[in-house]
């Protein structure tokens, strides 16, 4: 059976249900298919265009002003074509961190959210978090819905860019930090956490080796993250001078030429098990774009995504097709013809996998067992 014929199979199951990790965002009418890595590539449903799309209600908690963070805005943005960027670490990030950029964060948050009902994190690490990590923070609101579910953690978030809230729940703090760097914290995490991280490193298996020693024994590391390049569910490939395919290709290229290669996340499972995590878990969900893919569930993620895509269309291009010679003045042209054809999803039927993994430390281990 064509993985794109009405009753295309795939595995449907809610993630593991617990009574923590859960924020509020509206249920979907259907559960999530959880994709295994062996259903490469993942079944997409049917086009189905008599199902109405589903809105999204605002699923962001407001931070408790109880306190304010060291954090502050200390560094000098870059500006460039309108656009601000990092200047701690310049350039090693190729995306902005304007408030444009910070809107699109939050609302890739909640796409997050919902394409697993709700839950911050797959991981089972129980109802007692004490010290937890949140590496490539953004607006810091993933640490900010975390602190607020669990009062009795201390959380902290990391990032290159000084763009979180500055009241914030007691619990919570920011640092101004490189990940790539020798890690020096003093504490030892039950859980590290990093999101849409595909982009971040020149080689995420160091950052992960240094995951697993700041770990704490039995604790654990989640990433979240897209697995690039786009694919594209319909019978043949799309039209090789379509605006969306060609750009497609181009961010995947330009992206390699920065150092900053998108294929990697494959290899987020097998990275983690040789730094040492146990049971590690992979799960595979997928965000289409547009609602042209069957369900109600589907349809809501495929018009956020959609969203999310316009969004970050200009801060994703700018800087990456740059690397390939592109000027400014021929970029922005060619981004108008790529948003005419995300809107217009039908002609490519683009889809992004997105991958969860999880894996616990060894509670034997003797690598970094200092736990205050």
């Amino acid at each position: 059976m064509n993985a794109m014929e009405e009753d295309s199979p795939h595995e449907m199951q809610h993630p593991a249900q617990s009574s923590s990790g859960v924020v509020d965002v509206p249920p979907a009418t259907e559960a999530p298919p959880v994709l295994r890595a062996s259903d490469q590539p993942p079944y997409l449903p049917s086009p189905d265009d008599d199902n109405a799309d589903t809105p999204m209600e605002n699923t962001f908690n407001n931070a408790d002003p109880s306190t304010m963070s060291v954090t502050s805005s200390v560094y000098d943005f870059l500006e460039e074509n309108g656009r601000t960027y990092h200047s701690y670490k310049a350039g090693k990030y190729l995306l902005p961190n304007d408030t444009r950029e910070r809107e699109r964060l939050d609302l890739q948050h909640a796409l997050f959210l919902l394409t697993v009902n709700g839950r911050l994190f797959l991981a089972p690490i129980g109802d007692n978090p004490r010290n937890v990590l949140d590496i490539g923070t953004g607006t810091g609101i993933w640490a900010i819905d975390f602190a607020q579910m669990f009062p009795e953690a201390q959380v902290i978030g990391t990032d290159l860019s000084p763009i979180q809230p500055i009241f914030l729940p007691t619990n919570c703090r920011f640092e101004i930090n490189d990940a790539e760097e020798e890690w020096a914290f003093t504490k030892r995490f039950d859980y590290i956490h990093g999101r849409a991280m595909a982009s971040c490193f020149s080689d995420p298996s160091s950052v992960i080796r240094q995951a697993f020693e700041a770990c704490a024994p039995g604790g654990y590391l989640e990433l979240q993250d897209g697995v690039y390049p786009f694919q594209f569910a319909g019978p043949t490939q799309p039209d090789p001078n379509n605006a969306m395919y060609r750009w497609a290709g181009l961010i995947y290229e330009g992206a390699a030429k920065a150092g900053r290669p998108l294929n990697r996340v494959r290899n987020y499972k097998k990275w983690m098990e040789e730094a040492g995590f146990e049971d590690v878990v992979e799960q595979y969900f997928y965000w289409p774009n547009g609602t042209w893919a069957k369900g109600e569930y589907y349809k809501t993620i495929g018009a956020v995504f959609q969203q999310n895509l316009l969004a970050g269309l200009e801060g994703m291009s700018l800087k990456t097709l740059g690397r390939l010679g592109w000027s400014t003045e021929q970029i922005m042209p060619f981004l108008s013809e790529v948003r005419e054809e995300i809107l217009n999803p039908s002609a490519t039927r683009a889809f992004l996998p997105i991958l969860f993994v999880y894996g616990r430390k060894p509670l034997s281990s003797q690598i970094g067992t200092q736990v205050s």
